[in-house]
């Protein structure tokens, strides 16, 4: 009997999803999640076979969630599934041991193709993805992807702060102290070459990244 853990913080996306998956799976036993932290409580109750996890939750990311489940269930496969564009966020979660990005807007096409690939060992890339993967081997404009210069803690600090939020507020979301914030902060500012948290504003919202 296959289990599979969906983590999302709206009710409505995980019904859904269970939905569609038990369509194709009908003997599938399905478990929902609203944040990070019961989609780690619920990892360590029983094992799974299949992951999927939208990438803003609450609190901790969905990209925080991953590192923790590569490193403490390294063979458990993750799909990651966002509103926002592949082309921006589908490398980044891919590199941080990802198992196959979902976009929200293709989920209903792609979950099931995603479900085979994934049981078969193999990773779900779209024909999208897969050429941004192409592109990644040649030249590229840097001016255009300052982000990818980022660490994953950088680039959850990065959209965050991009997003309006003070830096008390980031430091209680990710569990870290307002210091190392402040010290994220300023190591974002550097490496993509701005000023203040309105040039991260205004580059984010250009590049479709909040």
């Amino acid at each position: 009997m296959m289990r599979i853990l969906i983590a999302d913080d709206h009710a409505i996306v995980r019904k859904g999803l269970k939905q569609l998956i038990l369509e194709e799976y009908p003997s599938a036993q399905l478990a929902g999640a609203k944040d990070t932290e019961e989609l780690m409580s619920k990892l360590m109750e029983a094992p799974w076979d299949i992951v999927i996890c939208d990438l803003n939750m609450p609190g901790r990311s969905g990209l925080d969630a991953l590192h923790q489940i590569r490193h403490a269930y390294p063979s458990l496969p993750v799909l990651i599934m966002s509103m926002y564009p592949e082309d921006q966020y589908a490398l980044r979660v891919l590199k941080a041991g990802a198992a196959g990005y979902l976009g929200k807007d293709n989920i209903h096409e792609d979950i099931i193709k995603a479900i085979h690939t994934v049981l078969l060992g193999k990773k779900f890339i779209t024909p999208a993805v897969a050429e941004k993967l192409a592109d990644a081997f040649g030249s590229k404009n840097q001016e255009l992807n300052l982000h990818e210069k980022l660490s994953d803690r950088e680039f959850d600090v990065f959209k965050l702060l991009a997003g309006g939020k003070p830096v008390s507020d980031i430091a209680e979301q990710l569990s870290l102290s307002v210091t190392t914030v402040s010290t994220y902060r300023a190591r974002v500012l550097e490496k993509m070459e701005m000023k203040s948290n309105a040039d991260l504003t205004r580059y984010a919202l250009d590049h479709k990244l909040i």
